[in-house]
């Protein structure tokens, strides 16, 4: 009999969306993956494909049915994934370790997430977002402010930085479709004001009940819809005054709904999650 670390590598192929993921059940024992692995089940061409690769593992909280981990595509770990979550959520309704007509609780590596099954799918609890420098982390500033400003390539750059269990920087743009993400996402990302980075969000406000929004994720590249991503530009944009503490991010993938009642609560992000294929990895 093949010990577990050496016997096919069974995983369930699901995006929410059109934000894609191999979800791998690591609770028999199997190690998890390193990131050269991760890289090459993420690679569109020679592994499965993916933005991000999640882990299902034994829960860390009292309370929790399971608890799960993320690989960005380049084999770096991520703190948060809230398309995952609720791909993750969808999984373990589908394994029996969770009853979709009542809420349960799962564990993150950013914390512990409350879940409820929604007729479009799942509501997950984000969690309260941080919005001190040192907890983005921000580097350059002592304070927490409204907007931030920095020179990229001479020019002045003005932002919004919050985490969700991970950075994000929300630039706010008049038209989403012309945004340049290309050219100024990775220069926010490769500069010295985001120490370990940062997910990028280019946020048009298209009414106070509508965002529109494009993020490019660290260690992905642009993404056709991304959770936490979603949460940040939503909290950035209600704490400005702009739109209302209830929105709908419209994604190139998908529209999330996001809710925030008040500067103290839970950001409650809902969506879809979808089963694409199960396989076997063999290599």
């Amino acid at each position: 009999m093949a010990s577990p670390d050496t016997a096919p590598l069974r995983f369930s192929k699901m995006h929410g969306a059109g934000n894609d993921f191999v979800v791998l059940d690591l609770r028999g024992g199997r190690p998890a993956p390193d990131a050269a692995l991760a890289a090459h089940l993420a690679d569109r061409h020679r592994g499965v494909g993916c933005d991000q690769l999640l882990t299902i593992e034994a829960p860390r909280a009292e309370g929790s049915v399971a608890s799960y981990r993320i690989w960005n595509a380049d084999g770096s770990l991520s703190g948060q994934c809230g398309n995952g979550a609720r791909c993750i959520a969808a999984w373990l309704v589908r394994a029996g370790l969770a009853r979709a007509e009542a809420p349960f609780q799962m564990d993150s590596p950013a914390g512990t997430h409350r879940v409820q099954r929604t007729e479009a799918g799942f509501a997950v609890a984000m969690g309260v977002p941080r919005w001190q420098p040192a907890q983005v982390p921000l580097a350059g500033f002592d304070s927490e402010q409204p907007s931030y400003s920095v020179r990229i390539d001479g020019e002045a750059v003005v932002f919004g930085a919050v985490s969700m269990g991970n950075p994000h920087a929300v630039v706010q743009v008049a038209d989403v479709a012309s945004a340049p993400v290309a050219e100024l996402g990775p220069a926010l990302q490769a500069s010295a004001t985001f120490p370990e980075s940062v997910n990028v969000g280019f946020a048009q406000v298209i009414s106070r009940q509508r965002i529109g929004l494009r993020v490019l994720e660290r260690g992905v590249g642009e993404t056709l819809a991304c959770g936490s991503g979603a949460c940040a530009a939503a909290v950035v944009l209600m704490r400005a005054g702009l739109v209302e503490r209830s929105v709908t991010v419209s994604l190139p993938g998908g529209d999330l709904q996001i809710d925030w009642p008040d500067d103290a609560a839970e950001v409650v992000m809902s969506g879809p999650a979808t089963f694409v294929f199960e396989g076997e990895w063999t290599q």
